[in-house]
């Protein structure tokens, strides 16, 4: 039982770490919502992060379970972060340093309202992960306790 609730622990602990490298990419995405000049060149393209579970594979344990039992435990992680290919927002903007001879300008495909949802979500998934990880905290306690 003991090593249930860790392991319950440890899938909450990987949940809440996807979550913070998604937040993080969310405010640097908010950030650069108007940036028309990145070191790449041309201006910021909106960042996402593709999350991949992963077998639990920490202990003797995990491995015994992995190798022998159908259902394995599974934990998250943040794999890697892609750049959004949706095309760029344009307006007319001839005063702008980065139009074009035509006078438009392409800025970031960036929509703040979205990174805010996005925002919202991933901090809701982080407190439900927090959430997970209190309740176990409170289980092993709880055993600790009958087994005195």
């Amino acid at each position: 039982m003991g090593n249930d609730l860790l392991s319950s622990m440890h899938i909450s602990a990987s949940g809440m770490s996807a979550q913070r490298t998604r937040m993080d990419i969310v405010a640097e995405n908010i950030a650069n919502a108007e940036s028309t000049r990145t070191s790449e060149g041309g201006p910021y393209r909106r960042r996402q992060v593709v999350f991949q579970a992963s077998p639990e594979q920490q202990n003797f344990s995990g491995i015994f379970n992995s190798t022998f039992m159908k259902d394995r435990l599974q934990t998250v992680k943040a794999a890697y972060v892609a750049q959004d290919p949706t095309p760029f927002r344009q307006v007319f903007d001839p005063s702008h340093p980065d139009a074009n001879e035509k006078g438009i300008v392409n800025l970031p495909n960036v929509n703040s309202v979205e990174e805010m949802v996005d925002m919202n979500s991933a901090a809701r998934s982080f407190e439900a992960n927090v959430t997970t990880m209190e309740a176990s905290k409170r289980m092993f306690l709880k055993s600790l306790e009958l087994l005195r």
